[in-house]
């Protein structure tokens, strides 16, 4: 669970995730004083710990945004498997676990050591902002559009 001091009455957003991740997260919460956003690491993906995220889920207000964040692409990582962990999990408050990362790649990095730290500093923005998810998503799929 969280490991910093919250109002977890005040959370707004729950991001779970894995790996180095995690302290990038923390470092720019610290940064943007994201008090809103507890920030939950998952060390062992498998067997799924599915009574203590339930607990963990309830600590939360039930209206809190609930987001998977990783640093691979979305085809790579352990955003689907960690999807199918959490819908069935969220169905009952009626919210979608979203995806924060990368977008999908046939190659795991960018091969830019630059674009590379962009692409985190863009991943920790939008996972410690409430409601950023959708309207990011709309801007990587119009710049898309118009590489095309």
């Amino acid at each position: 669970d969280e490991t910093a001091s919250l109002d977890t009455g005040r959370v707004q957003r729950l991001v779970f995730c894995t790996g180095q991740v995690y302290y990038d997260l923390v470092a720019a919460r610290e940064e943007q004083n994201a008090d809103h956003v507890a920030i939950v690491r998952i060390e062992q993906m498998y067997p799924f710990a599915d009574a203590q995220v339930k607990d963990i889920l309830l600590r939360y207000p039930i209206t809190s945004e609930v987001v998977w964040a990783q640093e691979e692409p979305r085809n790579m990582g352990a955003w689907h498997f960690m999807a199918e962990q959490l819908r069935p999990i969220l169905e009952a408050t009626g919210r979608e676990p979203r995806y924060v990362g990368r977008p999908e790649s046939a190659s795991p990095s960018t091969g830019s050591q630059k674009r590379h730290q962009e692409e985190q500093a863009e991943i920790a923005r939008e996972a410690l902002t409430v409601g950023a998810v959708s309207r990011a998503r709309k801007v990587r799929m119009i710049a898309r559009r118009k590489v095309r």
